[in-house]
């Protein structure tokens, strides 16, 4: 395989600087496993858990994505973050992944089921192949690498289950049907799951992110005078008046995973700064939205 090319991926960087909110350790002698964790928001979660002591293995598709995602992890934390390629969608490869990361580091504490795809689009103009992606990814996905941990290590050993969710389902938010079924059904295994594994030590909860800065969701409407426009307009109407950073979802993520969530289970946490509550969801503004994703 040629090598890999250290300026490919260079959108996902580690903090130059991270003041700790929790205690260093507090994650220390953990293995986290994270599907998703080359980019965006689970790049962040696999850092911010290194640099609390925590190994992890980021899983992807793209294997030169988390070769070098790795790479970049070690250098800035010092711990160490094995890179795999899997596909979520595929069972055989779930497993083979988990049975790589359990024998390199013997054993997976913390499961982050991260991988998923969305992009925009109108429920008349989803193809049948687009939808079945999407509840691939993001459904199938989170139940396959569920599944897998849980039949190999888990089942035996207790640990925790984090699954990324959003809240697009709570209004149904127009132009993603897809999405929004896809973590509807993720919130409802993380209900289940909890009921039905909680007995052998495995908490599952939830983390339903809300519009989050430096993303490739954020990416592709950012840019030109008229979509900045669009997005500021947006951003008016968060109560909290701005996106949130990934750092804030990989902040409550260490929490989850820390021992002062030890009675936490069955509950999606919404971090978004309630723009749920507030967000677009009309014909006019969802276009605008559509045609701005587009430009």
């Amino acid at each position: 395989m040629a090598a890999v090319s250290a300026d490919k991926f260079e959108f996902d960087v580690c903090m130059p600087t991270y003041d700790y909110v929790f205690q260093p350790d507090v994650l220390r002698n953990k293995v986290a496993f994270i599907t998703g964790g080359g980019s965006g928001i689970c790049f962040t979660i696999a850092e911010v858990f290194m640099r609390h002591q925590c190994q992890t293995v980021i899983a992807s598709r793209n294997l030169q994505r988390v070769q070098v995602a790795a790479k970049k992890l070690e250098k800035a934390t010092g711990q160490q973050c094995l890179p795999l390629q899997l596909d979520v969608r595929k069972p055989q490869d779930v497993m083979k992944g988990v049975d790589a990361a359990l024998g390199h580091f013997g054993k997976i504490d913390i499961l982050i089921n991260g991988a998923a795809g969305n992009f925009l689009v109108p429920a008349s103009g989803l193809s049948y192949n687009g939808f079945r992606t999407v509840m691939d990814i993001d459904a199938m996905g989170t139940y396959n690498t569920s599944k897998a941990v849980y039949d190999k290590y888990m089942n035996k050993h207790g640990g925790v289950i984090m699954n990324i969710s959003a809240t697009l389902a709570y209004r149904g938010q127009m132009f993603q049907l897809h999405a929004a079924a896809a973590k509807a059904a993720i919130d409802s295994m993380t209900r289940t799951l909890c009921n039905e594994w909680g007995p052998q030590g495995i908490r599952v909860v939830g983390i339903a992110p809300g519009p989050i800065g430096d993303t490739e969701g954020m990416r592709r409407l950012g840019g030109g005078s008229r979509r900045k426009q669009e997005l500021e307009r947006r951003f008016q109407n968060i109560p909290l008046q701005r996106v949130g950073t990934k750092r804030e979802i990989a902040e409550c993520a260490v929490f989850v995973a820390s021992p002062a969530a030890s009675y936490l289970t069955g509950h999606t946490i919404v971090v978004d700064g309630g723009s749920w509550m507030t967000g677009d969801n009309n014909q006019e503004a969802m276009r605008r939205r559509l045609l701005d994703a587009k430009l």
